[in-house]
C-alpha cells in the first residue's frame, strides 16, 4: 500500500467547526459546517466564506445541475432547496425517516438520495442498531424509502453513468452498492468493499479510475478499489470525516 500526502486547504484557524459533505462547484469547494449551522465555500487560496447561515443543524447536502443547492434539516427531517428568495421546503421526510438525516447525493433527474441514521446516535444510552434507511426524493418532492436495514448510512456517490449508488455504512465497516432503476428505486444490493473494524467509512468520493477515497473517521483517508483492495493511504493528525 502506497502512503501519500495531501495539502491542507483550510483548517480550524479558518473558522471551521465541523466541516462535512464537500461538493466541488467549478473551482470552489462548497460544504456544510454543521455545528456552525452554515453552508460555506473555500477557494483554491484557502479563503473561506459563508454562503448561507441556517436556522437548523444541516445534513444531506447536494448541488443541482443548475447550481441551486439542496440541504436537509437533520433533526426535523425536512429537505429545502435554496432559491434567491430564500429556502423552499420541497419534502418533509418525518414520516419515512425516523431519527436524523445523514449525507445525501443529487441524482441525474434532479432528485436526491438521503440517508437516515436510524437511531439517536447522540444518546449514550441508546445501542446502535442497523435500522438506517435511504430515502429517494424526486424532483417534484415525492419521497419513498428505497433501501432499509443499513448500519449508519453516511457518505453516498452516484456513478457517472447514473447506474449505481454506493453508500458508506459506517458501523458495518463497509461500502454497499445498489443498482439504480429508472424510477429511482434501488436493487441488487451488494458489498462493494469490506474494511477492518478500525475503519468507519464516512465521506466518500469517486475518482476518475472508478476507485473511491474514503474518510475513515480515524486519522487516515483510504483509496480503495471495488472488492476492498486499499492501495493508497493519507495519514492525518486528526480524525477524517467527509
Amino acid at each position: 500500500m502506497q502512503s501519500t500526502s495531501a495539502k491542507t486547504l483550510v483548517n480550524d484557524r479558518s473558522g471551521l467547526i465541523f466541516a462535512k459533505s464537500p461538493r466541488w462547484v467549478g473551482i470552489k469547494l462548497l460544504f456544510l459546517d454543521i455545528h456552525d449551522r452554515c453552508i460555506k465555500s473555500a477557494d483554491m487560496r484557502g479563503t473561506v466564506r459563508i454562503v448561507m447561515t441556517l436556522r437548523y443543524l444541516p445534513g444531506s447536502f447536494g448541488v443541482l445541475s443548475d447550481g441551486r443547492l439542496i440541504v436537509g434539516d437533520a433533526w426535523r427531517r425536512k429537505i429545502y432547496r435554496l432559491e434567491r428568495a430564500g429556502q423552499e421546503k420541497i419534502a418533509d421526510l418525518s414520516h419515512v425517516a425516523r431519527s436524523c438525516l445523514s449525507d445525501g447525493i443529487v441524482d441525474s433527474r434532479g432528485g436526491m438520495y438521503v440517508g437516515d441514521v436510524g437511531f439517536d446516535f447522540l444518546d449514550p444510552l441508546v445501542d446502535p442498531v442497523p435500522d438506517g434507511v435511504i430515502v429517494h426524493v424526486s424532483a417534484k418532492g415525492e419521497s419513498s424509502v428505497v433501501a432499509e436495514d443499513l448500519f449508519f448510512p453516511s457518505g453516498m456517490i452516484v456513478t457517472p453513468n447514473h447506474s449505481t449508488l454506493i453508500v458508506a455504512e459506517m458501523l458495518a465497516h463497509r461500502l454497499t452498492a445498489f443498482d439504480i432503476d429508472d424510477d429511482g428505486s434501488l436493487g441488487n444490493r451488494r458489498v462493494w468493499a469490506q474494511f477492518q473494524d478500525e475503519v468507519k467509512p464516512d465521506g466518500i468520493c469517486l475518482d476518475r479510475e472508478g476507485a473511491i477515497w474514503v474518510a475513515g473517521a480515524g486519522p487516515c483517508a483510504l483509496h480503495v478499489r471495488e472488492g476492498g483492495e486499499v492501495d493508497k493511504q493519507i495519514t492525518t493528525s486528526r480524525p477524517v470525516f467527509g
